[in-house]
């Protein structure tokens, strides 16, 4: 049996393992006025500092954990969004 090493071995199940997190994936920052923002209303469209298929921030609170790319579900629902993560932080090394 081969022997596994902190990079392989599964984390022990401890009772947090089972606590759920909320993940924020940031798709981009818009800078309105203040003025342009009290004209928005249904239907506006704010116009984001990124595009499309650039890549998107995942975060935990304040605290980035990951890079990734939006897709879209297939078989999911229609138009569900995923992310495809293509970057993982390292919460290992000193940041």
């Amino acid at each position: 049996m081969a022997e596994q090493t902190d990079s392989t071995r599964p984390e022990a199940a401890t009772p947090f393992t089972a606590v759920p997190i909320e993940i924020t994936v940031s798709v981009g920052r818009a800078r309105p006025l203040v003025r342009d923002l009290l004209k928005l209303g249904a239907g506006s469209v704010l116009t984001l500092d990124k595009r499309l298929e650039d890549p998107v921030e995942l975060y935990v609170g304040d605290r980035l954990i990951g890079i990734g790319a939006l897709e879209v579900v297939d078989g999911g629902e229609n138009g569900q969004l995923a992310v495809r993560l293509t970057e993982v932080v390292d919460f290992r090394s000193p940041s």
